[in-house]
């Protein structure tokens, strides 16, 4: 197996893996918000919440593209 490969299966794996790590936590500060709409102190967990599903997005993006990297080098 070449290195594009090995680093394509290493970044979906530990993205995965983090995102699943931190998917309970991120749950709770949602819910949290719900319950507490008037309450100022919502801003920064709104934040956090808002970078995590941006962090996310481009996981996913930087996923798919490793991805069809490799399959135009590998099948190209």
């Amino acid at each position: 197996m070449d290195l594009l490969l090995w680093i394509t299966t290493g970044f979906m794996l530990i993205g995965l893996v983090v995102l699943v790590s931190m998917k309970k936590c991120m749950e709770s500060k949602v819910a949290f918000i719900k319950a507490n709409m008037e309450d100022e102190g919502n801003s920064s967990k709104a934040k956090s919440v808002i970078w995590w599903i941006w962090s996310t997005t481009a996981w996913g993006v930087g996923g798919i593209f490793l991805v069809v990297w490799w399959f135009h080098n590998y099948f190209g």
